[in-house]
């Protein structure tokens, strides 16, 4: 834990450098600070924070840059932003008015922290382990293939195919059908144990029960569905347009991005520079949780520079992710 002063030093240099992308002077530092000591002083402490390896500086000349190290102890000390009523009012409306489909409203929301952030943005949807099943058909499409319609109570409707070794009989198809809606009818997908309870396990019944729910288990986890949104803002966000590629040829790839997701904690959380699980390319990212109820749960978040409005960026997330949880969660 930092001395008081030498802590809001170093909350100035890195507010400072957000704000402007320039290393930071001294008299920048003391002017922003309010500290009300002289220039000696702020650089004894820039120098003293940078013994700690909390401040680099670039050139001998220039001023000082935070380290990954000081945007971590500033993440850690700081406060999200009070929003502004209108950006507050802006959210809530979003989440007032009716969206017909899940995955549109997922979609517009980030465009909605994109605006908000000016940053990327990206949600998960919720999967479908928690959500309650309404409906369960078995459609035959072949001697050994059945097509699985699973409807659920929020509306979505997943189709799967089961491949099965043995040639299906309608009447053991329907009477599978009768056993899975039975086992499957008002409690959640996951609930995947007992459903061959009291089935012949030689039976071609239960040879037809183990192949939809194999495949509900591919719905299941295929369902997590991943938005992105306002990737244009990532040229404004580097000057180096060869970097802005590379960030870019992250975001393209699903498994990066649910990568850098990671598990989800309680409130705003942050993952920066070589706190993320793939090459350090100097990107930070800011996700919160939320509860949609029947639906299961999701994730929202932004990603951008190590060089990023934190405190922002944390109140937008978070008022985002409670929209979320109440308009679904409803």
């Amino acid at each position: 834990m930092l001395e008081e002063r030498r802590a809001k030093v170093l909350e100035s240099l890195v507010e400072e450098y957000i704000a402007t992308g320039e290393p930071v002077s001294s008299a920048a530092i003391l002017e922003r600070s309010e500290l009300g000591v002289s220039s000696a002083t702020i650089r004894n402490d820039l120098a003293r924070l940078e013994a700690y390896g909390f401040v680099a500086q670039p050139h001998t000349s220039a001023g000082r840059i935070p380290t990954e190290s000081a945007y971590r102890y500033y993440v850690d000390h700081c406060s999200p932003t009070k929003l502004r009523s209108a950006t507050v009012r802006r959210i809530k409306e979003f989440f007032g008015d009716v969206h017909q489909e899940l995955g549109k409203m997922l979609k517009e929301t980030t465009s909605l922290i994109a605006e908000l952030t000016t940053y990327p943005a990206v949600v998960l949807g919720p999967g479908l382990a928690g959500d309650i099943v309404r409906g369960l058909h078995l459609v035959q499409l072949g001697d050994h293939i059945v097509l699985v319609v699973v409807v659920t109570h929020s509306g979505r409707v997943h189709q799967e195919i089961a491949r099965l070794a043995e040639a299906v009989a309608p009447p053991d198809l329907a009477k599978a059908e009768r056993i899975l809606r039975q086992h499957f009818a008002g409690n959640p997908m996951s609930q995947q144990e007992d459903v061959t309870t009291g089935v012949d396990p030689n039976s071609p019944v239960r040879a037809i029960v183990d192949g939809v729910v194999a495949a509900m288990r591919t719905v299941e986890s295929d369902s997590r569905n991943l938005y992105l949104g306002g990737t244009a803002q990532l040229a404004g966000l580097w000057n180096d347009l060869a970097h802005v590629h590379n960030v870019l040829a992250v975001l393209e790839q699903e498994s990066s991005v649910l990568a850098m997701l990671g598990e989800p904690g309680q409130g705003a959380m942050v993952r920066l520079g070589s706190e993320l699980p793939l090459p350090d390319i100097g990107l930070a990212v800011i996700t919160a949780a939320y509860d949609a109820g029947e639906h299961g749960t999701g994730q929202v978040g932004v990603i951008g520079p190590t060089r990023m409005d934190y405190r922002r960026a944390m109140s937008v997330v978070e008022q985002v992710s409670d929209g979320l949880a109440d308009s679904l969660g409803s």
